[in-house]
């Protein structure tokens, strides 16, 4: 049943964000729905402003204000679950009694849900750029960050060796 759930944006009142994140969570424990609605999010980034005075300071900001984000399994019950919480003024879709699941790449360029990539080359490994403008490519593994989802690979371009970054997923070792 895991395997339907989707994500879906619910539009609430500005600044309830939080208040509807929480009620969801509550009916979620209350109603015993972990198998219906699995996750609740609000995407927020961490900003640093420098003060007049010059000292910084350090805040999360919401990336989508009066929006909160619901991994569930689209069903009557489920729509009236959430649609029913004080704050919630409907989905986001074509109408908000039909609302559009957001795509795998929206959920992971968001942020929300992280992709595992199993890295089976290590540093100094010769591999093959899969994607990209150097598709096709080989190069030579010079690091990797796997928190941040980077590789960087020196290619030999025009002669010279130049180091490039590419996504974890984007490069594969060339079996020996």
């Amino acid at each position: 049943m895991a395997e339907a759930a989707k994500w879906y944006v619910v539009h609430t009142y500005s600044g309830y964000e939080n208040t509807v994140k929480a009620t969801i969570e509550k009916t979620v424990e209350s109603r015993q729905l972990h198998e219906q609605i699995l996750a609740v999010s609000i995407p927020l980034e961490t900003v640093t402003e420098i003060t007049e005075s010059g000292v910084s300071k350090t805040y999360d900001r919401k990336v989508f204000p009066g929006y909160v984000l619901v991994k569930m399994v689209y069903s009557d019950d489920t729509w009236h679950v959430i649609r029913n919480i004080r704050g919630v003024t409907g989905f986001v879709g074509t109408s908000s009694n039909d609302p559009t699941p957001l795509t795998e790449e929206e959920v992971y360029a968001m942020g929300v849900e992280k992709k595992e990539i199993i890295v089976n080359y290590a540093v100094g490994d010769t591999v093959r750029i899969l994607d990209g403008p150097l598709s096709s490519f080989t190069g030579t593994v010079d690091s990797i960050e796997v928190e941040n989802n980077s590789v960087t690979v020196i290619v030999s371009m025009f002669g010279r060796e130049t180091p490039v970054e590419f996504e974890l997923d984007q490069v594969e070792v060339i079996s020996q």
